[in-house]
């Protein structure tokens, strides 16, 4: 087993006044060759975004761009002619594929809006755009993983064109169990929402993440009542990309 370790406090960082921004890979003006990407994880931004402010209207092409909301409610609009809502307990997935314009924003007036904001190279260039969002609190599992996303159609969660699987690990304190992969050469980037649990080898605590690859399995373990993302993706970049 392989793995790389980076604590809460050395992700980059961006204050904005109406965004603050904690970037665990290079993003913006966020560079570190050594944190580049994990696999095919190339973004993971864990954002907090003021009352009634957002992200005006912009471009993206070929990216599986995933939003999971941590607390208050975000609006989407997009250049497919979708306008929508999600909120915590709701996962939200864009290809961006040929081409995309999309805005977001936190209409509302009395709190913040967090979510993370996670890019994902897709397996083929040039999909056509699609947009979805499902809720991930139906069926929440406590002391198992609850999965949110995957590269099949009709398997719990949304899907995405790349051969990756999202979990919501949710631990009560003590509990625990062995996370098996789900494809050879995947690795899993660990990210802890709250809590802290035993990763492996290794103790993590909240927002501290952890890459592990070159194994079929690894073991969680809950030091305190814990919920941890579970992202697995292919450790190796498509072709396009070489």
């Amino acid at each position: 087993m392989k793995t790389v370790y980076h604590k809460a406090d050395s992700r980059g960082h961006a204050d904005h006044g109406w965004l603050n921004s904690y970037h665990t890979f290079s993003f913006a003006n966020y560079q570190n060759n050594e944190r580049s990407n994990f696999g095919v994880l190339r973004v993971l931004n864990d954002d907090t975004v003021s009352q009634g402010m957002g992200f005006g209207t912009h471009p993206h092409k070929n990216m599986e761009i995933i939003s999971i909301p941590l607390e208050g409610d975000l609006e989407h609009k997009d250049s497919m002619g979708t306008t929508a809502v999600i909120k915590k307990g709701e996962i939200q997935v864009m290809s961006a594929g040929t081409g995309v314009m999309h805005s977001e924003y936190n209409k509302n007036k009395d709190e913040a809006v967090k979510f993370l904001q996670i890019w994902i190279f897709p397996r083929e260039v040039d999909v056509e755009p699609r947009y979805n969002q499902k809720s991930i609190k139906e069926g929440e599992k406590i002391n198992g993983f609850q999965q949110i996303l995957s590269p099949n159609k009709n398997d719990d969660g949304v899907w995405i064109h790349q051969d990756a699987w999202f979990n919501l690990a949710n631990f009560t304190k003590g509990n625990g169990k062995n996370y098996m992969l789900n494809k050879k050469g995947n690795g899993v980037y660990a990210f802890v929402l709250k809590g802290s649990a035993k990763v492996g080898d290794r103790i993590l605590n909240e927002r501290d993440g952890l890459g592990i690859w070159d194994t079929q399995s690894f073991n969680i373990e809950a030091i305190d009542d814990s919920e941890i993302l579970l992202m697995e993706v292919p450790m190796e970049l498509p072709s396009y990309l070489k």
